[in-house]
């Protein structure tokens, strides 16, 4: 900037007064007649600049910036109107003349007016996206959580028939027992999605993970309800030879093969609840205490409905003792889940999830019910037992539901987040 040229800001101050007193029109703006701004010479002292020779080249206003959009001239501006000034001066440095639109609302502004101002901010998420990645398993890990539950509820079951001499309820549970261990490796593999994944976790054991203790369970679990399920079909090998050997082999492996599912049936039973609250998904990290307890229930449950569906009335006493403690187990731990955790029980009330555990509560009660009142009707005890293994498939289903529900809004994340923060400070002060 050259020392002769005025300050920018003084040269746009009095742009404006002179556009305040004098009108668009007079400074070539849209209402003057010679079009939308025109170049503005500085010609003698209180001359006005002719348009006509502001616009020629080599003419008065040839090394003149146009006036419009922000630009300023190179000379010394026309002084302004005295009455202009005052009129300024009387109003402040900050606001228009008297009767414009800017001097008006703030004048409506200061009788009471609306104000207006920035709206309190509301949390959204970042471009409508969710804070957390919902859990990419598909329902073959909600089945796995349900067949996972059947195989150790029915091992228990084998279990309680072999010590208690009863062998229907023993053969239905060992059977049980390794089909459902079967599909749940099947379930698991083909989330895995090739079956050397499952090879791959056998070379560590690492206790901090639930997926890897999960699998040294699985794969303990396994072989033993495989052998106690195979022992079954030793009155139908032949009496003499190698298959006679086996015969009088089978029967005494199987009772300690059952007895080894059953010690790790517990296990298998609740490390699928500590794998889920192990995780950053919201209603069900918040859930640790309850998911195992839950899971728990719903595995004696179904090894119940196995009983009174497979062993005559009068071997069925263990199924209907363990009908009873499976459904209390489960029904406690669902209502602590929905009533414990404040606004994260509110995904395991409404939606999917909500309508699964409804479900589940009302089949486990009926099943329950069914299993006392049916103690001499074999029909009962069949449909008490198709309800209670009904009430685990909802039960396990409306809590994966409810999981991945709570991880896919945002507000289950960052709300318990602040009210943490906030008790955290209230604790400290």
């Amino acid at each position: 900037m050259s020392p002769e040229r005025a300050p920018v800001g003084s040269l746009f101050r009095r742009f404006r007064d002179r556009l305040e007193t004098q009108g668009p029109g007079r400074l070539g703006g849209p209402g003057h007649r010679g079009g939308h701004g025109p170049k503005i010479g500085v010609g003698p002292a209180g001359s006005e600049p002719s348009a006509a020779n502001a616009g020629e080249p080599g003419g008065p206003g040839d090394d003149q910036r146009r006036v419009g959009a922000g630009a300023m001239t190179s000379g010394p501006a026309p002084a302004p109107d005295q009455a202009a000034v005052d009129a300024r001066r009387a109003t402040g440095p900050d606001q228009a003349p008297v009767g414009t639109a800017r001097s008006a609302r703030r004048r409506r502004a200061g009788r009471g007016g609306e104000e207006l101002r920035v709206p309190e901010a509301e949390f959204t998420s970042y471009y409508g996206r969710p804070i957390l990645k919902a859990p990419v398993w598909r329902w073959d890990i909600a089945a796995y959580l349900f067949t996972g539950g059947l195989a150790a509820g029915s091992s228990l079951l084998a279990a309680g028939g072999q010590l208690t001499g009863r062998p229907a309820l023993r053969r239905a549970g060992r059977v049980t027992a390794l089909g459902a261990v079967t599909a749940s490796a099947y379930f698991l593999v083909h989330d895995l999605g090739r079956p050397s994944r499952f090879h791959h976790m056998l070379r560590v054991a690492k206790p901090t993970s639930p997926m890897s203790v999960g699998t040294w369970i699985l794969s303990a679990f396994g072989p033993a309800a495989g052998v106690a399920a195979i022992a079954e079909a030793a009155p139908w090998l032949p009496e003499r030879g190698v298959l006679g050997l086996a015969r009088r082999v089978l029967p005494p492996v199987g009772q300690a093969a059952g007895l080894a599912a059953a010690a790790t049936a517990p296990a298998l039973a609740t490390y699928t609840g500590v794998l889920l609250a192990g995780t950053a998904v919201p209603s069900w990290h918040e859930a640790y205490p309850e998911l195992p307890t839950i899971f728990a229930g719903s595995a004696l449950a179904s090894g119940a409905g196995v009983g009174l569906i497979a062993a005559p009335c009068a071997q069925a006493g263990p199924a209907r003792r363990m009908a009873v403690a499976g459904a209390a187990l489960e029904l406690l731990g669902s209502h602590s889940v929905e009533t414990r955790l404040g606004l994260l029980s509110e995904p395991y009330r409404t939606g999917r999830a909500g309508r699964l555990l409804r479900a589940g509560r009302a089949l486990t009660a009926a099943g329950v019910a069914g299993a006392l009142v049916g103690r001499r009707s074999r029909v009962i005890s069949a449909l008490a037992g198709g309800a209670l293994l009904a009430a685990s498939v909802a039960t396990r289903f409306g809590i994966f539901h409810g999981g991945v529900a709570s991880a896919r809004d945002p507000k289950y994340t960052v709300v318990p987040q602040r009210e943490r923060v906030r008790r955290r400070e209230a604790g400290e002060g």
